[in-house]
């Protein structure tokens, strides 16, 4: 090939004064024809003569042509990219979803990795390189790496798309939607490394079948992990926990942060990161605490013995009014205010009732404003509270002290 580039380059120079036509006949090497233009108006200028020496079998003016538009691209790739995603989020606005706008975004990085191999594709071109059998290989892998690459970056949307549709109907958690990405991207994934494989003309189908039996034999060494991918599942599609949840487990309690296809990530309340696999989750008891919406009150309030009976009517009156309209407790709960002991240093009134938030500190709000005005409604009626106390009776006392003499 390369006496004939040389001949074809000499040619070029030697009919500079010819149309643009005649010299495509004579430079021609099957290659696109604005490169063709190029490579014409390099020869057909004043440094043509120079240009046309050889290096390594090729033109010098090819390879600077060559450099130089790959590296133009390269540097602009930046800029290129933004016009096209510019015109693209145009029309994204005609629409009323926020989807195409996220697909596009992230679309960023691909685009600017297709303007790469379109410089190679160029490069190839003016080196008389692009039917290189390599070359061929190189462009195509290029290639479908990208075109996987923009699948993926699909990924994040859907992802977004199925989360908005979880929490307008409900038939999808966010535990199960980002489940369902790792799987399409996995499955991506996997198609891009079998396309690859395929490309550089490996058997896919033997390929294939072989991994079927690969994964036999590692679902039967890693029976635990499988166990654990299975119990992921089956929690998703129960929903029976879900991120941000207050839950207790196999002894663990704590907020779940994250349900992953392995293992499920808790957050004790002293702050310790414990690690539960999926299959004891999904086999174990769960408690989930913030299901429940309400949180009991229960307590006891002791008053002293010197209370009498028309006070402590009064007092168990004003704790089940007070109850009954504060703002804090479920009024469609139970609620019980009883004087139902003798103890052993008080008379106990039984409190027992619901807030109307299941919310930690909330809670303790409510639970803090419920104590205090008990206090008050006590002390307004004239009794107080009761501590554990006790008195001790003496009959008689011995002969010792009897016969000490008084000072």
């Amino acid at each position: 090939m390369a006496p004939s580039v040389e001949h074809n380059a000499t040619a070029g120079l030697q009919k500079v004064a010819q149309s643009g036509q005649q010299i495509l006949d004579i430079v021609d090497q099957d290659i696109y024809w604005y490169v063709q233009e190029w490579i014409n108006r390099i020869y057909g200028s004043h440094y043509g003569a120079y240009l046309a020496k050889s290096f390594l079998g090729i033109p010098l003016g090819n390879w600077v042509a060559a450099f130089g538009v790959f590296f133009l691209i390269y540097l602009f790739r930046k800029f290129l990219t933004r016009v096209v995603l510019r015109f693209l989020l145009h029309l994204a606005r005609k629409t009323e979803t926020v989807i195409d706008d996220l697909i596009i975004r992230e679309l960023r990085s691909p685009i600017r990795f297709l303007f790469v191999i379109i410089g190679l594709d160029l490069f190839f071109h003016f080196l008389f390189l692009r039917h290189n059998p390599y070359v061929e290989l190189l462009l195509s892998s290029m290639f479908i790496v990208d075109l996987y690459w923009m699948l993926y970056a699909f990924t994040p949307a859907i992802r977004t798309a199925l989360h908005l549709y979880g929490e307008s109907t409900g038939r999808i958690s966010y535990e199960l939607g980002n489940f369902i990405i790792r799987m399409v991207r996995l499955l991506i994934v996997a198609l891009g490394i079998i396309s690859l494989l395929y490309n550089f003309g490996v058997n896919v189908t033997a390929f294939v079948a072989s991994l079927g039996l690969v994964g036999m034999a590692f679902a039967l060494a890693a029976k635990d992990t499988a166990a654990n991918l299975f119990g992921s599942i089956a929690l998703m599609l129960d929903q029976s926990i879900k991120v941000g949840e207050w839950i207790r487990v196999n002894g663990v309690e704590g907020i779940v942060e994250d349900i992953g296809m392995r293992t499920t990530k808790i957050r004790t309340f002293e702050k310790s990161f414990v690690v539960v696999p999926n299959s004891i989750v999904a086999n174990s008891n769960i408690e989930n605490f913030s299901r429940r919406g309400i949180r009991r009150i229960k307590m006891v309030v002791g008053l002293t013995y010197d209370t009498t009976p028309t006070q402590i009517r009064a007092i168990t009156e004003a704790i089940r009014a007070m109850l009954a309209s504060h703002p804090g407790i479920a009024h469609d709960q139970t609620l019980l205010v009883r004087f139902d002991r003798f103890g052993d240093s008080a008379l106990g009134i039984f409190v027992y009732t619901f807030t109307n938030t299941s919310d930690w500190e909330k809670y303790l709000e409510i639970r803090e404003d419920v104590h205090i005005r008990i206090m008050e409604i006590v002390r307004e009626h004239g009794s107080d509270f009761a501590f554990p106390s006790q008195s001790i009776y003496v009959e008689k006392l011995p002969d010792f002290f009897a016969t000490v003499p008084a000072k």
